[in-house]
């Protein structure tokens, strides 16, 4: 064959394939729209047509902890990537969450509940507007008098207040003098190639959607309360005293675990500078969040470790806690711990920021470069906590997971994270026992509808419990199992291909999909398919034993890995690994040829940290 005829042959066979991997699987009609128009590809990259837009936020904040009010003067210049002209201008405001008028998933009490946010300036484009948004929930519309057109940026300048919430959820106060600012300033909006403006209202269960922009920000704080903020730490000499300063810049080039501020360093008010206020600074670009928590007399430990060998680059480990937070003692330990394994293990990839803390509070929850975690008072689940956070990093910080819809996109990768870094902590044993009875016992044991509802459902339509097994146990397990599948180093290999591929970008379940079939060079849509579009759950079964062919039924239907151990007559046994391949011919019977020669006596099935339904059909045995 000539070599332009070949060439012109093998295009045409790829992009066939990819066509074949797009429409095999289920998509809705908005997500077909954007094939269509190119902005994503069937290859599993972003589209030749991919856009996504871009704020530049500089914010000057103050917090009053007499008060609790947080007020902001804020200036975002945002760029309209796309091709659309945009009449309104949609603005996020997490926190209106504690507005008595917004809805919930659930009850609340009255120390959870605040007034929310108040504009007191907004300006677009030098215009300005009569809006000081309370009739907002957590989102509120702008009708803009001047649409952004495409390709073009915009100046928008808002002044804003509100008060903490008494009660901490993800945010609020922690105690008299301790705080944790989160989602703390109005933002705006993702626009997107798929959906438009997300106008999904913030109801506490789902989490967050959130463009990629650049911050500049400060935070004024009376003396001797610490700050810690996403980013990095600008003018430590200015807000300091010069001992504490010292000790933290030793903290970024050591693996030394230094104290950089006591309890009676803390009492003595020796540690800031004694302003009656000081203004500490922070930055952080192509990232998309920015919090801080602050406190008067939480200790302060901080190290560094490296993240990334080839460079010798490394990332700065902190925590601030309590001194009854003995949880948190070793927060320090355990982070450089994690942050070299997910750099260096799995996913195996150098940790993206220059700083990652660990504060105590309330929310167990991850937010770029910091987590809110609380005292538990067992170390051992607390590290879990803190590893599953912080390994939130890559799905949905790395990677701007569309959390409110697709939860699975990130909290799935953070439990399976979780249960590998818990291996190399624990031991296979200790962590097989965890992820069993916390991430699979409960869904398994529990034969009710909504557990068994497809993982692709939008994560807003599930129930509590589908929601809650859909976005971490289900996920989590299908990860596990295409791992299984590819075996180590494909596996990673295609991973690192999907995290390339959208590194800084908004990457949908699809895109997914199509970058693991790319990278892997498989078409792996029936695994998908059965796996995320299905009502499938676990459960195998012993169908017959006939000389050496042993036939196990999928009554589940989920395309497992499991383990069958063959005792034959003479009373040895073999234990035979099927990878959830034995599935892909028939998903829902496998027939199976034991290679030795020997009378089998009894066959067992066990699917390890994939959990039998029904496990008592899961044994054979001679009459």
């Amino acid at each position: 064959m000539k070599k332009g005829l070949f060439y012109f042959a093998s295009i045409t066979f790829l992009f066939l394939a990819q066509e074949s991997f797009a429409q095999e699987l289920y998509m809705p009609r908005n997500i077909k729209k954007a094939y269509a128009k190119g902005t994503r590809s069937t290859d599993g990259k972003p589209g030749k047509n991919y856009w996504q837009n871009h704020g530049k936020y500089t914010m000057d904040i103050m917090v009053d902890p007499k008060t609790r009010l947080v007020s902001g003067t804020e200036t975002i210049v945002y760029e309209n990537n796309s091709k659309d002209s945009l009449k309104n201008l949609v603005v996020r405001f997490v926190n209106n969450l504690h507005k008595p008028s917004s809805p919930r998933g659930g009850s609340v009490s009255n120390d959870f509940l605040s007034e929310g946010l108040t504009i007191t300036s907004l300006n677009i484009a030098g215009q300005a507007y009569k809006e000081d948004a309370k009739g907002w929930g957590t989102v509120g519309n702008v009708k803009l008098m001047k649409p952004i057109a495409p390709n073009s940026k915009t100046t928008i300048t808002i002044d804003w207040n509100y008060p903490l919430s008494k009660e901490s959820g993800r945010e609020g106060q922690i105690d008299e003098t301790t705080f944790f600012v989160a989602y703390s300033y109005p933002r705006v909006s993702v626009f997107d190639d798929y959906n438009g403006w997300d106008r999904l209202p913030h109801t506490d269960r789902q989490e967050f959607y959130n463009d990629f922009n650049d911050y500049s920000f400060s935070v004024k704080a009376p003396k001797n309360y610490v700050v810690y903020a996403t980013g990095d730490f600008l003018n430590p000499d200015e807000v300091l005293q010069p001992e504490f300063s010292a000790r933290l810049k030793k903290s970024y080039i050591t693996d030394e675990i230094l104290h950089i501020a006591n309890e009676q360093e803390l009492k003595s008010g020796v540690v800031t500078k004694q302003n009656d206020w000081n203004t500490w600074k922070f930055e952080a670009k192509n990232i998309t969040d920015v919090c801080f928590g602050l406190s008067d007399h939480y200790l302060w430990d901080a190290s560094s470790v490296i993240v990334d060998k080839k460079t010798n680059r490394r990332a700065s480990v902190q925590a601030a806690y309590d001194v009854k937070g003995t949880d948190f003692v070793d927060s320090v330990k355990n982070n450089q711990f994690a942050l070299s394994f997910f750099s260096h293990s799995w996913p195996g990839v150098p940790y993206p920021f220059s700083k990652m803390t660990a504060f105590q509070g309330f929310a167990d929850m991850e937010y770029p470069m910091m987590c809110n975690d609380s005292q538990m008072g067992d170390p051992v689940f607390a590290q879990l906590v803190q590893d599953h956070e912080v390994a939130h990093t890559y799905f949905p910080f790395y990677m701007g997971i569309n959390e409110t819809r697709y939860a699975f996109m990130d909290e799935g990768w953070a439990t399976t994270f979780e249960y590998l870094i818990g291996i190399a902590e624990h031991g296979k044993e200790a962590a097989d026992k965890f992820y069993k009875e916390f991430r699979v016992t409960g869904y398994i044991k529990d034969p009710s509808a909504e557990e068994d509802q497809p993982i692709i459902s939008m994560s807003t339509q599930v129930s509590g419990a589908g929601y809650g097994n859909n976005s971490y146990g289900k996920a989590s397990l299908s990860y596990l199992a295409l791992k299984d599948l590819l075996g180590d180093d494909l596996f990673k290999k295609s991973l690192h291909a999907y995290m390339d591929n959208w590194n800084g970008k908004h990457p949908i379940p699809w895109d997914y999909f199509n970058s693991m079939n790319t990278a892997s060079g498989k078409n792996l849509n029936w695994f998908f398919n059965n796996w995320f579009f299905s009502n499938n759950y676990l459960d195998l079964s012993v169908k017959k034993v006939a000389k050496n062919v042993v036939t196990v039924a999928n009554i589940g239907g989920f395309a497992i890995p499991f383990d069958m151990i063959v005792t034959y007559t003479d009373n040895t046994t073999e234990t035979i690994h099927h990878t959830p391949a034995v599935w892909e011919a028939n998903q829902k019977l496998a027939t199976i040829t034991v290679k030795s020669s020997k009378p089998i006596k009894k066959v067992a099935l066990d699917g390890g940290i994939f959990m039998d339904a029904s496990p008592l059909d899961n044994n054979w045995s001679v009459n």
